[in-house]
């Protein structure tokens, strides 16, 4: 039964286009996504309504990884991104649906996300846990502007 939400907001000192890209390049999304102590394999992610993503969490104390992926249902750039996620692992099941709105404010990006249907074996708390302290490693990834020369 999937049971928790999960409601989140930050404003980041980068544009919308540049936090949008960052939740749609795979190599960008394997930096930031993972929550301290995880590392991340994107196997694939076509970013399109109707495309799908697919990518792997490993806990680096135990090795254990755990994959899980969905579909794109919604994409308005620079505006909203809405997704579904689902683990492979039988013991965590159900749907999840994540969506992303990001509105431009005089200092960046105004950055809300609200995640749905959290298995009710994984607490809460602990998803939100790992929600902020991926949203702390996607400002180091989406805030620095960096010229190429």
């Amino acid at each position: 039964m999937s049971t928790g939400t999960v409601h989140l907001h930050r404003v980041l000192r980068a544009t919308p286009e540049r936090v949008y890209r960052a939740f749609l390049e795979a190599d960008v999304v394997a930096k930031w996504l993972p929550p301290y102590g995880f590392t991340c394999q994107v196997h694939h992610l076509d970013a399109r309504v109707g495309g799908t993503h697919k990518m792997s969490f490993r806990n680096v104390t135990t090795g254990k990884a755990d994959s899980f992926g969905g579909e794109y249902l919604e994409l308005v750039p620079f505006e909203k991104i809405r997704y579904t996620d689902s683990f492979d692992n039988p013991a965590l099941p159900g749907e999840m649906i994540v969506t992303v709105t990001l509105r431009q404010v005089s200092c960046g990006t105004d950055l809300s996300i609200v995640q749905e249907g959290i298995p009710e074996q994984i607490p809460t708390e602990m998803c939100y846990l790992g929600w902020q302290e991926s949203l702390l490693q996607l400002a180091k990834v989406a805030e620095p502007v960096i010229p190429d020369e």
